[in-house]
C-alpha cells in the first residue's frame, strides 16, 4: 500500500526504536526498566486505540486482557512448566478468545451501555480468579527463581523479557497502522462516525466491532504474561486494576485518539508525569487524582489530544503526524 510510504509511520517507528535502544547505549538498568513500563503503555495504548479510536467503543475494562493473557501464561510457567517462548503467545490467544466471546455478547451495547459493561466484565473476571484455587486464589502465583535460570539467570532474563516487550511495541505500532489504512479500518471509522449509516453504507458492524476487539486484545494478553514473569508473581489486585484501564483512556486521548503516534506520545507524556509523581513526597498520593482531572482538560479544551491539535495549527506536519 502506497501508505507505507508515509513519513508518519516510519517516525513512529524511528521513535520506539531509538527508545528501545537507549538502554543499550548508556548501559542503565535503571533507564532499562523505565523504558520498559514505556513500551508497556504504549502497546497498552496502541492496542486499545484500534477499539477507541477508530470505532470510537470506549472501554473501561480492558484491562481484562492484560490480567487474564498474564494469568495464563503464567500459570502455563509456573504449573505446567511451559517456556516463555510457548507461554507469551497462548496468553495473547487466551485473551483473543475471550475479546470474542464477549464480543458476541457486550458489543451490541453502545455508548456508555457498552462502557459500563465492560466494568462489569473486568470486576466479574477479576472476582472470579481471586475465587479459583488452581490460580491461586487471592494470593495469584509464584515462580521459584530457579525458572530464570533456563534463560540465563534472572539479570539476562530482564533483557530478554525487555526485548520481547520491543518486539510487541513495535507489533502494536505496525498492527495500529495497517488497520487504520485499510478498508477494515475505514469500517471502523465509519462506525466510529455514525454506526447506523455505517450499517446502510454496507459496513458489516457486528463483524468489525467484534474483530476491532479481538485484535485490540491480543497484544495486551502477549504483555501481561512478560510483565508478571519479569515480577515473578501475578495476583488478581495487580491483573486486573480497574485504573490501569483509565490511564489507558488518558494515555489514547493525551496524545490523540484515532491516531497513530498519538498513543506512543501519550504513553511517554504520561508514563514521565507519573513517575514524576511517584517520586514526589507531596504529590505521591495524587497520582489517580491527576490522571482524572488530565482526561477532565483533554476533553474539555484539546479532544483531539496532542498529534491532533499539531495537526490543526500546522497544516504542513499533516504528512509527519498521524
Amino acid at each position: 500500500m502506497n501508505s507505507w510510504k508515509y513519513p508518519a509511520f516510519w517516525i513512529a517507528l524511528l521513535l520506539v526504536v531509538i527508545g528501545g535502544l537507549l538502554p543499550v547505549i548508556t548501559g542503565s538498568n535503571v533507564l532499562r526498566e523505565n523504558i520498559f513500563l514505556i513500551m508497556l503503555s504504549v502497546a497498552l495504548a496502541s492496542s486499545l486505540n484500534i477499539l477507541l479510536g477508530y470505532a470510537g467503543y470506549v472501554s473501561f475494562g480492558h484491562i481484562v486482557f492484560f490480567g487474564v493473557g498474564g494469568y495464563i501464561g503464567f500459570y502455563l510457567m509456573a504449573v505446567q512448566n511451559w517456556s516463555l517462548w510457548l507461554a507469551v503467545p497462548a496468553g495473547g490467544l487466551v485473551a483473543a478468545i475471550l475479546a470474542w466471546l464477549l464480543g458476541l455478547a457486550i458489543l451490541r451495547l453502545r455508548g456508555a451501555y457498552f462502557a459500563l459493561a465492560t466494568i462489569g466484565v473486568n470486576e466479574a473476571v477479576r472476582t472470579f480468579i481471586n475465587n479459583f484455587g488452581p490460580l491461586g486464589g487471592p494470593i495469584g502465583l509464584e515462580v521459584n527463581f530457579s525458572i530464570y535460570q533456563q534463560y540465563g539467570g534472572a539479570a539476562t532474563m530482564q533483557w530478554t523479557t525487555y526485548w520481547l516487550a520491543f518486539i510487541l511495541t513495535i507489533a502494536a505500532i505496525v498492527l495500529s497502522y495497517a488497520v487504520k489504512f485499510s478498508r477494515f479500518g475505514l469500517g471502523l471509522m465509519a462506525i466510529r462516525e455514525d454506526e447506523d449509516a455505517a450499517m446502510v453504507m454496507g459496513v458489516r458492524t457486528p463483524n468489525a466491532k467484534t474483530m476491532a476487539y479481538i485484535l485490540s486484545a491480543i497484544i495486551p494478553g502477549m504483555m501481561g504474561v512478560i510483565f508478571f514473569f519479569r515480577n515473578s508473581s501475578v495476583e488478581p489486585h495487580s491483573a486486573f486494576r480497574l485504573t490501569r484501564s483509565i490511564e489507558m483512556i488518558v494515555m489514547v486521548m493525551l496524545g490523540g485518539q484515532g491516531t497513530v503516534q498519538g498513543p506512543l506520545v501519550g504513553a511517554a507524556l504520561y508514563e514521565a508525569i507519573r513517575s514524576f509523581l511517584l517520586t514526589s513526597p507531596l504529590f505521591k498520593d495524587l497520582q489517580l487524582a491527576f490522571a482524572g482531572l488530565l482526561l477532565l482538560l483533554i476533553i474539555l479544551f484539546v479532544p483531539s489530544g496532542v498529534i491532533g491539535w499539531l495537526r490543526g495549527r500546522y497544516r504542513k506536519l499533516w504528512r509527519v503526524l498521524e
